[in-house]
C-alpha cells in the first residue's frame, strides 16, 4: 500500500543534504594540506580519490547479470527484498527521491546521487555532514566498519513535545562509477549494531541505475513507483517543505513516519 505525502522538514536530513549540494572544495583541502606540516591524513580529509572497489556491492547495474532478480524496482535502485520489510518512498516536489526500508524497531534510507566519473566523494561528504552536525551541538565519532568509515552521530532533533531531544544516527556511504550512494541508519539497528547486519546488507545489495543521461555532481537520481503499486491519498497531513530547503530535496529522517509506502510480505 501506498500512501503518498508531500516530505517535512527535518534536522538531520537537512544537515545530510546541505553536506550533499555544498560546492565541490577538494583544491581547498589539498592545499591546505600541503600548507600545514601534517605527516598523515585523516580519512575524512582525503578528497578527490578514485572509488574505493567495491567487491561485496553496492552494485552498478552494468555489474550484474539478473540485477533486477529479487529486488524491487525503483527505476534508479533495485532494493533488495527482506521479509516483512515496509518500503516507504519519500517525495520531493513531483520527485521521488529516496526510499526508506524499514524493519521492525530498524530503518535505513537510500538516496543515490550523481557522482564525478574519476573520483569519489563520500569522504568530502562525510566531513561536510560532520561539520553540520557539530555546529548544531551534536556529537559525531567516524568509525570504519563493514561498510567501511561511517559516521556515528546524536544529532539535536526537536521532541513531538516541543522538547529538545537527539536521535542516534549512522550515515554510510560508498562510491561507484558516476554514482554515490547514502544510507542513513536509524532506530534499534543504530543503537545495537549487533541488529545492523540485516540493514548492512541491504545496503552492499541494492543496485544503483545511473544511466547515460548526462547529470551534474550531486544531483539526486531520480526513482519511480513500482509498475504495480497502488497510491492512496494521505491521511496524516504531513506539512510540505518549507523555504530554504536543499534543492536535492532530500527526504525527512524519521522513518517510521508514515509515507508512500509497500509493504513486502515473503
Amino acid at each position: 500500500m501506498f500512501r503518498r505525502r508531500q516530505k517535512s522538514e527535518d534536522a538531520v536530513e537537512q544537515l545530510a543534504d546541505d553536506a550533499i549540494s555544498a560546492d565541490e572544495t577538494a583544491d581547498d583541502v589539498e592545499g591546505s594540506a600541503e600548507s600545514e606540516n601534517v605527516t598523515e591524513l585523516d580519512p575524512a580529509d582525503r578528497v578527490g580519490l578514485p572509488p574505493a572497489p567495491r567487491p561485496d556491492g553496492p552494485w552498478d547495474h552494468s555489474e550484474l547479470e539478473n540485477p533486477e532478480e529479487g529486488r524491487v524496482d525503483l527505476g534508479g535502485l533495485l532494493v533488495p527484498g527482506v521479509e516483512g520489510m515496509e518500503l516507504r518512498v519519500e517525495v520531493a516536489g513531483d520527485a521521488i527521491v529516496a526510499a526508506t526500508l524499514v524493519l521492525g524497531n530498524s530503518a535505513i534510507q537510500l538516496q543515490a546521487f550523481a557522482a564525478p566519473k574519476s573520483e569519489g566523494i563520500w569522504g568530502e561528504v562525510r566531513e561536510e555532514i560532520a561539520n553540520g552536525i557539530t555546529s548544531q551541538g551534536g556529537l559525531v565519532e567516524e568509525e570504519e566498519g563493514s561498510l567501511g568509515w561511517h559516521l556515528r552521530a546524536q544529532v539535536p532533533v526537536q521532541l513531538p513535545d516541543g522538547t529538545q531531544g537527539v536521535q542516534l544516527v549512522r550515515f554510510v556511504g560508498c562510491d561507484g562509477p558516476r554514482w554515490f550512494l547514502r544510507g542513513v541508519i536509524s532506530g534499534q539497528a543504530a543503537v545495537q549494531p549487533e541488529m545492523a547486519g540485516i540493514l548492512e546488507q541491504v545496503f552492499r545489495q541494492t543496485v544503483v541505475v545511473r544511466g547515460e543521461s548526462p547529470m551534474a555532481p550531486r544531483d539526486p537520481i531520480v526513482l519511480k513507483l513500482p509498475e504495480d503499486a497502488q497510491m492512496v491519498a494521505d491521511g496524516g497531513g504531513a506539512a510540505a517543505a518549507g523555504e530554504g530547503e536543499s534543492r536535492f530535496g532530500g527526504a525527512a529522517l524519521d522513518p517510521f513516519a508514515r509515507g508512500p509506502e509497500i509493504t513486502e510480505v515473503r
